[in-house]
């Protein structure tokens, strides 16, 4: 067990939910969320899950900034959720229905900048992953079934995040070594927007084996970046999924090495 003091801090990025005249409860407010199963899902790993909301909008005070948590905190997990706006990435909304959330894609890539430069790792699920490659210059597919309609279906609406398909590793890479025994390669599909062009400095560790549909990237320079397109913190045993301990456990670890490294620097021995 780890003393309060000593476990990990993990950043989790906010969803946010914008004033709407309809609803009842702070209709004219800005909400910033997570979904429980990411911060329990952290929490099973020992380290204490924070939200960080953003830190602009019309009731914005005070001097604190985004890079203030990036230095304090020990990692980013990017949560899933909305949309990407296409503008993130350079494209205009082929249908009204994909506007996105342009608001909290600048909130994320604002944050996925800050904790990069910090060298703290990130982490991205489901949009989070399609945030990561917009923000280092790759582009999306806006929805598959209307611009690959051959694909598998990624997402069903009744049976969410029941809705399951295989998965293929990448041989020789950093996730099919975590999971080289897994004892199922079985991972939910829970989107409808997915990566066209890969951003530079990436590279593909894992597809669907059915439409080729990328479903896991890391950085390849010296950056703690990786991102898979399915959600972790959904898998439970009953269900026969792949068994997603060990890229928790790999992200936190290198969490701890680097605080372990940033120590060492502030206190070297004499």
């Amino acid at each position: 067990m780890h003393a309060a003091g000593e476990r990990l801090k993990i950043a989790v990025s906010a969803c946010f939910m914008h004033p709407d005249p309809a609803r009842a409860a702070f209709a004219k407010k800005t909400l910033n969320y997570v979904e429980l199963s990411v911060p329990h899902w952290l929490m099973s790993g020992g380290a204490l899950p924070v939200m960080v909301p953003s830190v602009e909008g019309d009731t914005a005070r005070g001097g604190i900034t985004l890079d203030d948590y990036a230095q304090w905190l020990d990692g980013l997990v990017l949560h899933g959720g909305a949309d990407l706006w296409p503008g993130s990435y350079g494209e205009a909304p082929i249908d009204a229905r994909w506007q996105g959330d342009k608001v909290r894609d600048a909130y994320e890539m604002a944050l996925v900048k800050v904790f990069v430069a910090a060298g703290k790792p990130v982490f991205g699920i489901c949009r989070g992953l399609q945030l990561i490659n917009a923000t280092f210059g790759g582009t999306l597919v806006q929805d598959i079934p209307t611009q690959r309609p051959d694909a598998l279906q990624h997402r069903d609406a009744e049976r969410y995040d029941r809705n399951f398909h295989q998965l293929e590793l990448v041989p020789k890479t950093r996730l099919s070594a975590l999971l080289d025994c897994a004892s199922s390669y079985k991972i939910n599909s829970v989107h409808h927007q997915c990566i066209k062009d890969l951003a530079p400095g990436f590279e593909v560790e894992a597809r669907c084996p059915d439409d080729g549909t990328i479903e896991a990237i890391r950085a390849t320079g010296p950056d703690w970046i990786a991102a898979v397109q399915w959600h972790p913190e959904f898998h439970k045993a009953e269900h026969g999924t792949l068994d997603d301990t060990p890229l928790l456990h790999d992200f936190l670890a290198q969490a701890h090495a680097v605080r372990a490294a940033a120590h060492h620097t502030l206190s070297p021995e004499l």
